[in-house]
């Protein structure tokens, strides 16, 4: 891609609504846009990290046998009163409409119910589980606090996955590969060594749930960490029963900050009773599905990069989510007489050799070609923060080196073509 294409352009001031360092930082690089408090539209740029996010999570979903399916966003309130959830006493993050013919839908902000409706018409014998589906939709809940960017929104884009067994120990060994999944999924997208499966509390079905909390200081939550043994104990569970269970004493243990990226919870029995979904055991006997639910938020996971990765000049993208491997920039007098892929000028012609075989060698490319000071074009390379800054210059040309920047290191290195392509090859 030509940087002159894009329509998004960076900024040189914070944008005076944010307080967020994800916010800031997103809306000054042209990531994303503010539309109201919570609610960001994804620009270019932002769409195709969101995308390399969504790429790992449907992988490690699809090793689980898990298939994708898409649910509808407005929900049918008379299945949420079965199960007590459409009162906003019991649920206050509701966003609802009203129909002109009359009666009330709601915009999906979790799809237990949804999903088991579905499955009464897959779900019938034992020889039907186990089954686990999962989508990415865009959820919608009503926060009262709307603040911290992408950390919190009003609407914002989720992994929901939904799993049915016919035993509870069916439930827990998938569970588990769950558990195992997530854990991968935080190591590629490049927070797994701030990220702990915490203990908390199980709610419906189990002693204990799981969240997965990133350390952060713009986090909402508390964690408290033995840091030696890799464990973390959500503040709600922190008793003396627990510690013993867990093999843990006070004195070990640190409080930090920090944010919830996913949780997976054993749902059990909780709605397949009311909703009424039932298998047919090898006996003939009539049993309620046993489900588990693992949520996983991916643009809050997005937000959370920006806040531990970035430093003073700007953003610094993981390799495995950043939206080009390479932001080639051609420093020239003429750059700015570039035409459709093609130069007069001996240095731009140069560049554009080098980007289409960098494009051939299978990287993706983020071309400067914009006629702009290089001052200006080297501080929106390090406010964009892709994981290389390759320059293209007259001196570069001439002396056969060119110059290659890692964003997160620093480290530069003169490098000819031949060890340039080898190096990326």
């Amino acid at each position: 891609m030509f940087q002159s294409k894009l329509f998004s352009k960076t900024r040189r001031e914070d944008p005076k609504d944010e307080v967020s360092k994800n916010a800031k930082l997103l809306i000054k690089a042209g990531f994303i846009h503010k539309e109201i408090a919570g609610v960001y539209s994804f620009l270019p740029l932002g769409l195709r990290v969101l995308n390399k996010i969504k790429k790992i999570v449907r992988e490690e979903m699809n090793v689980l046998g898990a298939l994708e399916l898409n649910l509808t966003t407005l929900q049918n309130s008379s299945l949420y009163e079965k199960t007590n959830r459409w009162s906003d006493e019991e649920v206050d993050i509701w966003f609802k409409t009203e129909l002109k013919t009359g009666g009330e839908l709601g915009l999906g902000f979790s799809h237990e119910e949804a999903i088991v409706e579905l499955m009464k018409k897959h779900i019938n014998s034992y020889k039907d589980l186990p089954r686990a589906v999962y989508q990415i939709q865009t959820k919608f809940r009503n926060e009262e606090r709307a603040k911290n960017g992408i950390l919190r929104g009003r609407e914002f884009l989720m992994k929901d996955l939904y799993s049915f067994h016919a035993t509870e120990g069916e439930l827990d060994d998938f569970y588990d590969k769950v558990k195992g999944a997530y854990e991968r999924i935080f190591e590629r997208i490049g927070i797994g060594d701030l990220t702990y499966t915490t203990f908390a509390s199980g709610g419906i079905f189990s002693k204990y749930s799981h969240e997965f909390q990133t350390l952060c200081e713009a986090g909402e939550d508390l964690v408290y960490l033995a840091e030696e043994k890799k464990i973390a104990i959500n503040k709600e569970v922190l008793t003396d029963e627990t510690l013993s269970e867990l093999g843990l004493v006070t004195e070990e243990l640190v409080e930090k900050k920090s944010v919830e990226v996913g949780n997976i919870f054993k749902l059990g029995t909780r709605f397949s009773e009311p909703l009424n979904l039932l298998y047919k055991d090898e006996k003939g006997k009539m049993l309620p599905a046993v489900m588990g639910c693992y949520g996983f938020g991916l643009t809050r996971a997005m937000g959370v990069i920006v806040e531990i990765t970035s430093d003073e000049k700007g953003l610094v993208w993981p390799r495995s989510v950043a939206p080009f491997d390479v932001h080639l920039i051609i420093l020239d007098k003429e750059t700015g007489s570039l035409k459709g892929n093609h130069s007069s000028n001996e240095t731009t012609k140069s560049a554009l050799e080098i980007y289409n075989e960098l494009i051939a060698a299978g990287k993706e490319v983020l071309c400067d070609d914009r006629g702009l000071s290089a001052g200006e074009k080297l501080a929106d390379a390090d406010l964009l923060g892709l994981p290389y800054r390759l320059i293209v210059s007259d001196r570069a040309i001439k002396e056969g080196k060119f110059e290659l920047t890692e964003r997160v290191t620093g480290e530069t290195e003169y490098l000819s073509e031949t060890e340039l392509f080898n190096k990326f090859r």
